[in-house]
Parts: structure tokens; C-alpha cells; sequence
């Protein structure tokens, strides 16, 4: 910093000096330490996690409708497949997704975030975590799960379904499947981006690809099972090329 921005103490004395006011704990260089504390919790809590699926889904659709019953089923299918289950943690699918998990003897997770109008974790969630920030959160989605669900949601529904896309899309993750469950449910949105993203150029054809599309809760569990075989030799072609890239550098 120079001119007028150098300040007119140094750090020290603005540690040291208790007659200052005291809100530089607001401010952004400390919510560094906090951040940080989350990423270390999360870490902590689910790194022997084992193999595990993030499933989204509305908040919204309860205890009544249909697709709370898929979600209950996808839950109870996965664990007895030897997948813990990932939620936000919340009410509606993501609760369901919880039960059945939990009530076939599986691990259930849910990853809460700091809301003002939001209830809380669901009682069916064997491991929780309230987060602060989204992206942390987000994080933790991704980096122990070894697939992604999609059930009908909305705008959260919607982030992390293009943030899963977006990673594997660029190949920031490998061999990560996503499967959307409710054909009548996503069928505008994969339209729209077949005939406009696609047409225009800004998606390719075979970003379609990425995404799965079932009814069927059984047909979903099996595309990650499938995806999770072809893991270690995408793993290995993935390193092979990192390996010929540093070569070539050196």
C-alpha cells in the first residue's frame, strides 16, 4: 500500500490495543479464519465417510406427494447398495431421501445451511453439519460423493445440478455420474438446452451426454454402480496424461 493508504498503526498495535473499537472481527481478512474452520469441520466429519451419493431435491414437496415416496425409495435403494446418502438436511425430498437411507440401516448425511426461513436438519440424519457459506457446502457435496441425484427442486435444485455438470464438463471431477430422476419433470429444461444451448453454439452435443434421465429409481442406483466401475481406469487415463504433461513441461 502507498499514499493514502498506508495506514497509521501497524498491525500489532491493532492487535495489542484493546481501546480500538472492535469491528475489525467483522470484517473480511476474518472471515478468512472462519471459512476456513468449515472447510476443517467438514473435512473432519466426512473424510471415512466411505462411498457416497448427493441427492438434491425440493424442499417444498412433503410428506404427500409422490415424489417424496421416489425419494424415500432412492434413500433406501442406495443404502442398501452401500452408498451413505448426502441431503441438504432440510424438509421435503431431502428428508425423505434421509429416511429411507436411515431406516435401511444406512449412513444419512445432511449438509444444513444458515437460513433465515429454513427448519433445521431433519431427524433422519445421522450426520449433520450446519454450514454458513454455500460454497463450502458445495464443496462437501462434490468432493465425498461419487455420484449425484437430481430430484424435482428448484433454484438450489437447479445450482447444484449446474455445478455438478459445470466440474464435469471442465473435468475437475472424473467418472461422476449424474442422473436426474422424473422424466416429466426435466423434460422442458434438457429441451430448452437441446434446442437453444446447443443450436447456439454455447454447449456442445455431447454435453447432453453428461446427464441421465429415469423414472426408474432401481435404473438410477444401477448408472452410478456403473459409472463407479469405469472410476479407476478413467483415474488412471486422467493421471497418465497429468504424468506426460509434467514431462513435457520438465
Amino acid at each position: 500500500m502507498r499514499r493514502r493508504q498506508i495506514q497509521p498503526s501497524t498491525t500489532d498495535q491493532r492487535l495489542l490495543d484493546t481501546r480500538g473499537p472492535a469491528d475489525w472481527v467483522h470484517t473480511d481478512p476474518w472471515r478468512v479464519l472462519r471459512i476456513q474452520s468449515e472447510f476443517v469441520e467438514g473435512f473432519g466429519m466426512l473424510a471415512e465417510l466411505g462411498p457416497a451419493v448427493s441427492v438434491f431435491g425440493s424442499a417444498r414437496l412433503g410428506r404427500h406427494t409422490p415424489e417424496y415416496a421416489t425419494a424415500e425409495k432412492l434413500g433406501r435403494a442406495l443404502a442398501e447398495a452401500g452408498y451413505a446418502v448426502i441431503t441438504g438436511g432440510g424438509p421435503g425430498l431431502m428428508e425423505a431421501a434421509n429416511k429411507g437411507a436411515s431406516e435401511a440401516g444406512g449412513v444419512s448425511v445432511g449438509l444444513g445451511i444458515e437460513l433465515p426461513f429454513e427448519q433445521g436438519i431433519n431427524k433422519w440424519v445421522d450426520i449433520g453439519i450446519n454450514f454458513r457459506y454455500f460454497f463450502v457446502r458445495k464443496m462437501m457435496f462434490v468432493k465425498y460423493a461419487q455420484g449425484f441425484v437430481g430430484l424435482p427442486g428448484g433454484f438450489g435444485t437447479m445450482d447444484e445440478l449446474f455445478e455438478a455438470l459445470t466440474l464435469v464438463q471442465t473435468k475437475k471431477v472424473t467418472a461422476f455420474p449424474i442422473v436426474l430422476i422424473g422424466s416429466a419433470y426435466w423434460e422442458g429444461l434438457l429441451d430448452w438446452i437441446r434446442e437453444t444451448m446447443v443450436t447456439q453454439g454455447t454447449v456442445s452435443p455431447v454435453d447432453l451426454d453428461l446427464i441421465s434421465v429415469t423414472d426408474d429409481v432401481e435404473d438410477a442406483v444401477r448408472i452410478i454402480q456403473q459409472a463407479e466401475d469405469h472410476r479407476p481406469a478413467e483415474e488412471a487415463a486422467v493421471s497418465a496424461l497429468a504424468a506426460a504433461e509434467r514431462r513435457a513441461q520438465d
